[in-house]
C-alpha cells in the first residue's frame, strides 16, 4: 500500500512540476518578446520561441518522467528498464538544478528539488527491481525465501 502511494505521490508532483515548468518559460518568453532588444545581436523573436519550445520540451518530458510512477503505481508493478532509466535520469537532473538553485535562489529551492528527488529515488527504492516469478517481499526487497544468513540453494 505504501509503495502505491509513494507513486502516485511522486507523479503528482512531476505532473505539477511540468505545469510550473511550462509557466516560467512562459513568463521568460513573454519579457524577452516584450523587452524587443536584443542579446549580443540574436534576434529577440528567436530567443522567445526558443524559450517556449525549452518550456514545452522540458514539460513533456516531467509529464512523461510522471507517467512512469503513475502507471508503476496502478499496476503496483516495477517499472521496466526505460521506465528505471527515465526515473534515474530525472533524479540525477533534480539533484544538479537542486545544487544549483541554492547559489541562483536560495535554500528553499533547494529543500524543493531534494523533496522531488527523495520522491523519485524512494519510487524507484520502493519498487526494487524483481525478475519473473521472483516474489517481492512487502518493503520493496527481494526475498528469494532463504534466510538472512543462510547459503542460497544449489
Amino acid at each position: 500500500m505504501v509503495r502505491r502511494s509513494v507513486a502516485v505521490v511522486t507523479a503528482i508532483v512531476l505532473f505539477g512540476e511540468a505545469v510550473g515548468i511550462v509557466l516560467v518559460h512562459a513568463v521568460l518568453a513573454t519579457v524577452v518578446d516584450n523587452q524587443n532588444m536584443s542579446l549580443a545581436g540574436m534576434d529577440p523573436g528567436v530567443m522567445s520561441t526558443s524559450t517556449w519550445g525549452m518550456g514545452i520540451g522540458s514539460g513533456v518530458l516531467l509529464l512523461l518522467c510522471g507517467l512512469i510512477p503513475l502507471l508503476a503505481g496502478i499496476r503496483d508493478r516495477s517499472p521496466g528498464r526505460f521506465g528505471r532509466i527515465a526515473l534515474i535520469g530525472c533524479a540525477v537532473v533534480h539533484g544538479v538544478l537542486g545544487a544549483l538553485a541554492v547559489g541562483l535562489v536560495g535554500w528553499s529551492a533547494f529543500a524543493v528539488m531534494m523533496a522531488v528527488l527523495a520522491l523519485i529515488v524512494l519510487t524507484l527504492v520502493v519498487y526494487g527491481r524483481s525478475e519473473p516469478g521472483e516474489r517481492v517481499s512487502g518493503a520493496g526487497g527481494h526475498d528469494s525465501g532463504a534466510g538472512a544468513g543462510a547459503p542460497a540453494p544449489a
